[in-house]
């Protein structure tokens, strides 16, 4: 008998509110080193993304079923390409990792001040690839 295990291509998030660092869940600063500095943080109705000068910590809860949390924490050194896409009131992040797993980060309800603010996030996460 033979089994097909099932790997999860790409994984999607959208975010629509920023949040100021001081309104973020303390169980999402726990991942954040004391080196580091949180640029930017955004959430959903149920999802947390965190940005650091060094990473990007994405926090997927799931109350559907059964309550979980998993946290995906991506260096961004680990990143081997990447694009951001603007369309009207829209922002969308594409990164392939090292390890080949695909991420879509989605921004909604964009304007000019918000897009500028998630381009600056952008190229600082390029900057830290060189």
């Amino acid at each position: 008998m033979a089994y097909i295990k099932f790997k999860e291509l790409s994984k999607y998030f959208d975010f629509k509110d920023e949040i100021e660092e001081k309104d973020l869940p303390e169980y999402a600063k726990e991942y954040v080193s004391s080196k580091e500095n949180i640029l930017l943080g955004y959430k959903n109705t149920k999802d947390y993304a965190v940005f650091t000068d060094k990473k990007m910590i994405l926090f997927d809860r799931d109350t559907l079923a059964m309550y979980y949390k998993k946290i995906h924490i991506f260096p961004y050194t680990s990143i081997s390409s990447s694009a951001i896409n603007f369309k009207p009131g829209k922002v969308e992040l594409l990164f392939s990792f090292d390890s080949g797993y695909q991420l879509h980060i989605n921004f909604i309800e964009m304007n000019h001040e918000k897009k500028e603010r998630i381009k600056a996030i952008y190229k600082n996460m390029m900057n830290s690839k060189l």
